[in-house]
């Protein structure tokens, strides 16, 4: 009999708790729209998608300069690649990467074509 009654009791609190957590949600959306906290956040999100890295950073990651060859920055680009693949980290190995491509099409608007990597 007493295990019965504890078994509403839990129901009925989780029950509770779970309508107070759903009205603290709801209330906390109304607040945010309010406040303008939402358009911002959504805001801020597209401005940092919209970054594209540019040539100079592309550059500097990789360490060459404008009178480098492909081959070259192919070499730097697999070396450092390699190094964060290895014992660095995947935020580091993304910007490798990202640098390379950024040349990559660089060098095929410039006309110089890129060989095959």
């Amino acid at each position: 009999m007493a295990a019965k009654i504890i078994a509403n009791l839990i129901v009925m609190g989780s029950g509770i708790l779970a309508r107070a957590v759903v009205q603290a949600y709801r209330q906390a959306l109304t607040n945010a729209a309010k406040s303008g906290v939402a358009q911002e956040t959504l805001q801020n999100a597209a401005r940092r998608a919209g970054k594209v890295m540019t040539e100079q950073e592309a550059r500097q990651i990789l360490g060459v300069s404008e009178e480098t060859a492909w081959e070259e920055i192919i070499k730097k680009y697999d070396n450092l690649f390699e190094k964060n693949a290895k014992n660095g980290s995947f935020y580091l190995q993304s910007k490798v990467h990202r640098a390379k491509e950024c040349l990559e099409s660089v060098y095929q608007s410039k006309g110089e074509g890129t060989p095959p990597s």
